[in-house]
């Protein structure tokens, strides 16, 4: 399983951004699919999650309100809606896989760098 992130840029407080993510392999719908953010100098950090199928989604309470995660299970993506953007949203952001395989999120993209301006 391989996972491309695209969608990062630069945005104002208060704007929006779209982040996708593609998964390779053909038991997507069998993938819990999370979204995980590392801003400079500090952990990576859990930022969302959307359940195998048509599962339960979690959220961050920094994020709960302002991100929508989303995932087409027959184009094998997962988006992350990102609205009301804060400069401390600032951070590269990877999109990761809990399959039956790995022992959690065990399968990660490449990271998309997401940076908001005050």
């Amino acid at each position: 399983v391989q996972l491309q992130a695209s969608g990062g840029g630069l945005v104002q407080a208060g704007g929006s951004l779209r982040l996708s993510c593609t998964a390779s392999g053909r038991t997507f719908g069998s993938y819990v699919m999370g979204w995980f953010r590392q801003a400079p100098g500090k952990e990576r950090e859990f930022v969302a999650s959307f359940g195998r199928g048509g599962g339960t989604t979690k959220y961050a309470d920094s994020v709960a309100g302002r991100f929508t995660i989303s995932r087409d299970n027959r184009k094998h993506t997962v988006t992350l809606q990102m609205d009301s953007l804060k400069p401390e949203d600032t951070a590269v952001y990877y999109c990761a896989a809990n399959t039956p395989y790995t022992d959690g999120f065990g399968i990660w993209g490449q990271g998309t760098q997401v940076t908001v301006s005050s």
